[in-house]
């Protein structure tokens, strides 16, 4: 009689557990602390990956012949804000992941979540560091990649340099939150069959 019971669309799914993952209520929600620890493995891997980069950096030859000539440092300069740029990528991907694995559903809205708290977060950094000095600039001190734009180097490369890097990390943000949900689907839709 239990079989029955169970092969009704009214009773309870497998096992007699009800799916509420499935129901409209927990659908598109947004979770916080999911965002908020796709933050902090956006922040770690940032760091993990700048420091690798500067070991290489610093150990494949003579910084002092890079700045001999124009030429060469204008190179060096090119090379460090791909490596800075694809450093952010990588990190706000796994980031936008992290939160969306945990959301589940709305993988899109937690990569944004996730990027918005490190805007504020950088923000309010940034205003800390010039109201207190940079003795206080913590951003500077723990050696994440920066972008500085003040008052006296705002220029359009500058300008150009910043839009880009939030491009790049509101994408690759939403696209590993993205990524984070298919796990999910997958699931659901094996549960399903």
């Amino acid at each position: 009689m239990a079989e029955r019971d169970e092969g009704q669309g009214a009773g309870p799914a497998r096992g007699g557990r009800t799916d509420t993952n499935t129901s409209k209520g927990k659908k598109g929600g947004f979770s916080f602390g999911a965002a908020f620890f796709g933050w902090v493995v956006t922040l770690g891997l940032t760091l993990l990956l700048t420091a690798i980069a500067s070991a290489i950096g610093l150990g494949s030859g003579d910084p002092a012949q890079l700045t001999r000539s124009a030429g060469a440092a204008q190179t060096a300069g090119i090379v460090g804000a791909i490596v800075v740029l694809v450093i952010l990528a990588v990190a706000y991907f796994a980031g936008g992941y992290v939160a969306g694995r945990m959301g589940r559903f709305a993988g899109v809205k937690h990569g944004l979540g996730v990027w918005v708290i490190a805007l504020v977060v950088a923000i309010l950094l940034a205003i800390a560091g010039t109201i207190l000095g940079a003795q206080f600039n913590l951003a500077q001190q723990v050696g994440l990649p920066q972008f500085p734009v003040s008052g006296s180097t705002a220029t359009i490369g500058a300008i150009v340099g910043l839009i880009v890097v939030l491009a790049v990390t509101l994408g690759a943000a939403i696209l590993g939150g993205k990524a984070g949900t298919r796990f999910h689907t997958k699931i659901d839709r094996a549960e399903a069959r």
